[in-house]
């Protein structure tokens, strides 16, 4: 397994997170366990969590994937010290947390502490903010005038964002918390928290978590080259697309127990003619190489300059180890030149 840094944490994280969405919901207490025993055992070292999690999120399983992943550190606290835990406070819109209100200071300190009962820990390695108070250009929502920047206050959002770094820095000076990032968020979104944090000597985002896949690559270049000079981790989340990328769900195949036999919360609006095309495209040029098309699409989100750690996840073991597999050897330039050449062609295909 290779490491990075975690941006200007310090911190040394494998370069395949755990993901735990699906812990909870598709999958159970036991399940989990045997996947953090076997990312482990291969030298994964970062799991990412969240407080709405699993998904699709509801009232009744709220805060279930944390929980699933407190009672395994509470069965292997000697191995706490070797797993760095990030899990996220979820922003405005769901009403069942915190009556669907934004994210704030007070927020931020109730929110860590339920996370920390629920983990069963002490502190929390990474801590993010799920996404922006403000509508940003997320969850499909990158066309030109889907999202109206001009109608965002900036200064509301500036001085909400500094009562945000304050309660972080309450939580990171009592020991709660190590470090601090930001989830579904933008250049501007990074760049005034890095003003607030200078300004007024308060705690620096480490790191960011945005969706990015062959599918879907709007923060190249301008976001990924803000990372890498502002040191700031940038960390994939659904390289595979909401699995699309893995083929399975092509031909309008709905495989059992698979994600989109679930109602989706923002629905399916990965499922395009062009990504169909996209995919079948990706899934000849994987075959033709000896790799799965899952595998070709982690494997090129890892090679992506700029890239800290690429968040998995799986439903069963045989996904986790193939997806796992996918890390152990960079894809060859020929393939790297095939991919790139249906890229052209479906640039952004949803």
């Amino acid at each position: 397994m290779r490491f990075s840094t975690l941006g200007s944490s310090g911190l040394e994280v494998s370069r395949v997170c755990l993901g735990s969405m699906t812990w909870g919901l598709q999958n159970t207490q036991q399940q989990a366990n045997e996947q953090i025993d076997y990312a482990l055992s291969q030298g994964i070292n970062f799991i990412d969590t969240a407080e709405m999690y699993p998904v699709p999120p509801s009232e009744n399983t709220y805060g279930g994937t944390e929980s699933i992943i407190g009672n395994w550190l509470a069965e292997n606290c000697r191995r706490r010290k070797d797993v760095i835990i990030a899990s996220k406070i979820a922003g405005a819109g769901l009403p069942y947390i915190r009556q669907a209100g934004p994210i704030n200071g007070d927020a931020i300190i109730h929110s860590v502490d339920a996370s920390l009962k629920r983990l069963q820990t002490d502190y929390i390695d990474l801590y993010q903010l799920h996404w922006p108070n403000r509508t940003s250009p997320h969850f499909g929502k990158h066309f030109p005038g889907e999202v109206s920047f001009s109608q965002a206050d900036p200064d509301s959002e500036t001085n909400t964002m500094l009562e945000i770094l304050q309660a972080l820095d309450d939580c990171i000076k009592a020991g709660k918390i190590r470090f601090c990032g930001l989830s579904d968020d933008t250049t501007w979104g990074i760049n005034q928290y890095l003003k607030l944090s200078e300004k007024h000597a308060l705690p620096r985002m480490v790191s960011i978590q945005n969706e990015f896949n062959l599918l879907h690559t709007k923060d190249w270049p301008y976001l990924i080259e803000n990372c890498i000079h502002e040191d700031i981790a940038f960390l994939p989340w659904s390289p595979l697309g909401g699995g699309m990328l893995s083929g399975k769900y092509l031909d309008g195949k709905r495989p059992q127990g698979s994600r989109w036999t679930i109602s989706q919360r923002m629905g399916l609006f990965r499922n395009t003619e062009h990504s169909e095309a996209a995919i079948k495209g990706y899934k000849s040029v994987a075959e033709n190489h000896g790799i799965t098309a899952a595998q070709l699409a982690l494997a090129w989100c890892d090679q992506i300059d700029g890239v800290t750690s690429t968040i998995i996840g799986a439903t069963s073991m045989a996904q986790l180890k193939e997806n796992i597999e996918a890390f152990s050897s960079p894809l060859a330039e020929q393939v790297v030149k095939e991919t790139m050449q249906i890229f052209k062609d479906f640039p952004v295909p949803f």
